[in-house]
């Protein structure tokens, strides 16, 4: 018996749906990135993007413990002095709701090209609607 080894040309990519309503962003933000590094597939090799598009929904409406949505901080930098920039998650939920999800699951993935490539394969938008109807995407329930 042989083992069949996970390559770009045998790698089949499914799209998924995922609603994030009233989820709580750390739980949400780990699922998804199992989800994008193909850990839940048993073709997963930790060298290859084995995983999956994911499409998220309703991020505006993404839920925090505590009193996160008040007391964490976003840090952001232009590189130039005094270009720090700081925001609460309330501020991006008002400003920018996409971005909150996107730096938590980026947070979880590898710090390499590879984790580079996998953050392009989600997509997170802050309403119901989302332009990839044409990819069919399967709704799956997460947490």
């Amino acid at each position: 018996m042989k083992t069949v080894m996970a390559t770009k040309q045998n790698i089949e990519k499914q799209w998924y749906l995922v609603d994030a309503e009233n989820k709580v962003l750390g739980r949400l933000a780990s699922e998804i990135a199992a989800v994008l590094r193909g850990k839940k597939k048993p073709s997963f090799v930790p060298h290859e993007d084995t995983g999956d598009f994911v499409v998220v929904v309703n991020a505006e409406k993404i839920a925090m413990t505590g009193k996160k949505l008040t007391d964490k901080v976003y840090y952001s930098h232009s590189f130039y002095p005094g270009g720090l920039k700081a925001a609460t998650p309330k501020e991006l939920l008002e400003k920018a709701p996409e971005k909150i999800l996107t730096f938590a699951v980026k947070g979880m993935l590898p710090k390499n090209r590879l984790g580079r490539q996998m953050i392009k394969k989600l997509k997170v938008y802050a309403g119901t609607e989302h332009p990839h109807e044409a990819q069919k995407p399967e709704k799956i329930e997460l947490v």
